[in-house]
């Protein structure tokens, strides 16, 4: 059997951020490969690029808006100039939700959430398709287990996010005679600094611990934990490598648990 690899291989990720992205250029560049690092915050490219590097591996900063499609555009020719080549687009990009009732959303929230999550993941992938086709590529769309329940402050979130899903699955049966995987990952809370500062905010708003909200929200869970940033990112990164070469149009709930579908 292989063992997970990306040796020599080139991945285009988008929604670098400080918490899932990063872990993800992390991870993909100590298994081998290349990067093509996408998201608005050029500093945190920057910053991200140069932890790469120093590894030994390439990466390549371009600050991009997937909304607008001329910044796409500016993104393949990058990645061209910088690899010829594509084999993985990990399509990361995410935006914090409204919060509210569907009732008390605003129609130009609900357009922006989609087009964000689902419209920004279909231009880059549509972009992306004759390099991926030339390498019999994949594609990954990290989605959110708000597709498996339907609490009240989530409506557009999941009604974006279920859109990704419905899209990943018509993709993997459009782009399949291309050689081209599309796979989603779909994960909950992720234990991260990220999510460890909204946990320190709500114990001081509600004059509890970290802990205890870490335990009241892991509870539902079987293994009574949260998965980490590293957890999710080796699903991501199975998905991407040849492990998976004979899987398309598949989810893969990395939950601890926590939900069974």
């Amino acid at each position: 059997m292989t063992m997970l690899s990306l040796d020599n291989k080139v991945v285009v990720i988008s929604g670098v951020g400080p918490a899932l992205g990063t872990t993800l250029a992390r991870r993909c560049a100590a298994a081998g490969a290349d990067l093509v690092l996408a998201a608005r915050t050029a500093e945190r490219l920057e910053e991200v690029a140069g932890q790469i590097t120093a590894t030994g591996r390439r990466a390549v900063a371009v600050p991009t808006d997937i909304t607008d499609e001329a910044q796409v555009a500016n993104l393949v020719a990058e990645t061209n100039k910088a690899y010829g080549r594509v084999d993985v687009l990990i399509n990361n990009a995410f935006r914090v939700p409204s919060m509210k009732p569907l009732a008390n959303t605003g129609f130009d929230h609900i357009r922006e959430a989609i087009e964000l999550t689902v419209l920004g993941a279909l231009r880059l992938t549509q972009a992306l398709t004759p390099a991926l086709a030339q390498a019999n590529g994949s594609v990954v769309n990290v989605n959110s287990m708000v597709i498996r329940h339907s609490q009240p402050k989530y409506g557009a979130y999941k009604m974006a996010k279920a859109a990704l899903l419905a899209m990943s699955q018509s993709l993997a049966s459009e782009l399949g005679e291309q050689g081209i995987r599309v796979n989603s990952v779909v994960p909950g809370y992720i234990w991260g600094e990220t999510l460890k500062g909204y946990f320190q905010h709500q114990a001081g708003k509600y004059n509890t611990t970290v802990d205890q909200i870490y335990q009241a929200t892991a509870a539902q869970s079987d293994l009574k934990r949260l998965p980490t940033e590293d957890e999710v990112a080796s699903a991501i990164l199975f998905f991407a490598s040849d492990l998976s070469s004979g899987i398309t149009g598949q989810t893969l709930d990395v939950n601890c648990g926590e939900y069974k579908v």
